[in-house]
């Protein structure tokens, strides 16, 4: 119960929804339990009328006696069925309040997690995969709501049925009480043995869950590289294996489960067949009625559902034990990327890099090596180099999805580390190299970074990224829903769609990460000269692959592991004949052939 601890906030929070759901617990099972004292009275009543009716064979008065016996009949059974239905309203009125509870606290916990993972890193993300990610908030916390509603609720009339029965059965006949409940320890030892291998299967299984959930999710969002290399076969093997393994781990709780509940069951109909043995042997005593046996194995069959809820909420709180245990992983991680509350909000875009180095966390490489330089409002700033330089490490760094492993970044001459991150990031348009655009239409994914859509801004970033014109000619325009990933639309169209959701917001800082690699020349080129008035008194970064999209840029970095190996102006590197020229001129060549 130590990872369910972290549930009881919850509790207190809607202690006044559970607290009526209790009381309702108490009433309905007072009323279930005194139909089995109206069948006592009842069937004692048939026994005497009985030998009553016999009595009077032959007499007139037999016919009045066989008529009020009937009537007495009629008038329990009647008080039977109604403290049923008061017993059945009660019973709704605790579903009403508890498991409705139940959903409630699942509503904010599923936030909570939702939240939590907002405020994780990325080196968080780079850890843990999607499936994981999504099993967690979803079929884990299922399964805590199951312990929240369901078991709670049960365990709490399992132990006042128990308690009012049993104390029941004391007044009516201590002996037999203790003979009936004989099997009870033997009940509550298999129940803890039981419990143990319940907890262990219950963690495999949403282990294995989430293997499947992570296979599936990666499945789908490479189905175009596994279609173009024909591995449809290979993938539904491998699916195959993952769903096979589920199933074993599932059938294994399933055994457990096989067992635990023909044992109950088992154990129960011994207590019944020692109740009507002992029973009988105190009603010659005379030291009972027969009417008490009839009591008592309503009392001992009342016995069975706490006994058969108890395995299945055995089985919900391990299992929920066990997804809680799994979300306390995740929620008891805290970001090593903290933000600052309150400071500065305005921000003019200056950026200084001073002897940055950065390695990896995750994977040990080492990035940049005493890295800096600096970038004014109303500049631009280019830096190119091989793949694996450090170029995107760079915009990571200043976006602080990372903090340096030495050296100091500043903005407005103030370190990183000191500002608000909420405020800092709404000032910075980064358009990165793998665009990722929403299931939404093109006008909400241009407008994703404003607070509420704004038709004129869209389109006028639209017609800077030189996209208005792509947009136009579908059916819909604006209206036009992309697709998942983007899939409806061409890699430079998306890439131009990001750059206008970039410009969209009227960013302090622009980052372009080889943003226009799939691009022609032509359309970069005006791409370009639109984003000339935009980059006016704003600090703008060019990560790029190709000179052409870097060579006006006011000063250029020349990137190889990790290090700056030149930098200067487009001339001043073509003059040097350095790394720089050789690139260009080898770019020059290709273009040309």
């Amino acid at each position: 119960m130590k990872h369910l601890a972290y549930l009881n906030k919850f509790f207190y929070k809607y202690r006044w929804r559970m607290i009526p759901g209790f009381i309702f617990v108490v009433v309905s099972n007072y009323f279930g339990i005194i139909p089995a004292q109206v069948i006592r009275i009842a069937f004692d009543l048939v026994k005497d009328n009985i030998a009553l009716f016999q009595l009077f064979d032959g007499f007139e008065r037999q016919s009045l006696i066989y008529e009020i016996f009937g009537h007495s009949l009629l008038l329990f059974g009647t008080l039977v069925l109604v403290l049923a239905l008061i017993r059945g309203l009660f019973l709704f009125l605790m579903r009403q309040t508890i498991i409705l509870t139940s959903r409630h606290i699942e509503y904010d916990l599923k936030n909570e997690i939702y939240d939590h993972y907002q405020q994780l890193d990325m080196a968080f993300f780079k850890r843990n995969n999607t499936g994981d990610l999504m099993n967690r908030v979803t079929e884990d916390v299922s399964r805590v709501r199951a312990y929240l509603g369901p078991a709670i609720m049960y365990s709490i009339n399992t132990v006042v049925l128990s308690i009012m029965v049993i104390s029941s059965m004391f007044t009516v006949n201590a002996k037999l009480a203790i003979y009936a409940l004989a099997p009870i320890p033997v009940l509550s030892a298999v129940i803890l043995f039981i419990n143990k291998l319940i907890n262990k299967r219950s963690e495999k299984i949403q282990e294995q869950l989430s293997a499947l959930s992570s296979f599936v999710q990666e499945t789908f969002s490479g189905i175009r590289v596994i279609k173009t290399y024909s591995r449809e076969q290979d993938k539904k093997n491998s699916f195959a294996k993952e769903s096979n393994d589920y199933k074993t781990v599932s059938l294994s709780l399933v055994k457990v489960q096989a067992v635990f509940f023909p044992l109950i069951l088992l154990l129960i109909g011994l207590s019944t067949i020692i109740t009507i043995y002992i029973g009988g042997i105190e009603v010659m005593r005379g030291s009972i009625s027969s009417g008490n046996i009839a009591e008592f194995i309503v009392y001992v069959n009342q016995l069975t559902f706490p006994a058969m809820s108890l395995a299945w909420v055995t089985s919900l709180v391990q299992r929920a034990a066990a997804s809680q245990k799994r979300i306390n992983e995740f929620l008891d991680t805290s970001p090593r990327i903290k933000s600052q509350t309150g400071g500065k909000e305005e921000f003019r875009g200056d950026i200084e890099f001073r002897n940055v180095s950065f390695t990896y966390p995750d994977t040990g490489i080492t990035a940049l090596k005493e890295v800096s330089f600096k970038v004014n409002p109303g500049k631009i700033l280019a830096i190119i180099g091989k793949t694996g330089s450090g170029k995107s490490t760079i915009a990571r760094l200043l976006m602080r999805m990372y903090d340096t492993s030495s050296g100091t970044i500043l903005v407005d001459g103030i370190p990183i580390q000191d500002l608000n991150l909420n405020s800092y990031r709404s000032t910075i348009g980064f358009v990165p190299q793998d665009v990722f655009l929403f299931s939404d239409t093109i006008a909400k994914n241009v407008a994703f970074g404003l607070d509420q859509l704004d038709m004129a801004k869209v389109e006028e970033a639209t017609k800077k990224a030189a996209v208005y014109d792509n947009i136009m000619e579908f059916e819909k325009g604006f209206e036009t829903a992309i697709g998942e990933r983007g899939i409806t639309l061409s890699g430079g169209q998306k890439q131009r769609v990001s750059i206008a959701r970039a410009i969209t917001i009227n960013p302090k800082i622009l980052i372009f990460d080889d943003c226009l690699s799939a691009v022609d020349t032509k359309t970069e080129e005006k791409i370009l000269q639109n984003l000339g008035t935009v980059m006016r008194d704003r600090s703008a970064i060019f990560i790029a692959h190709r000179v052409s999209t870097i060579k006006n840029a006011d000063h250029i970095l020349v990137m190889e592991n990790g290090q700056i190996i030149e930098e200067g102006k487009h001339t001043e590197l073509l003059a040097a004949k350095g790394s720089y020229f050789e690139l260009y001129e080898k770019q020059l060549l290709e273009e040309e052939v």
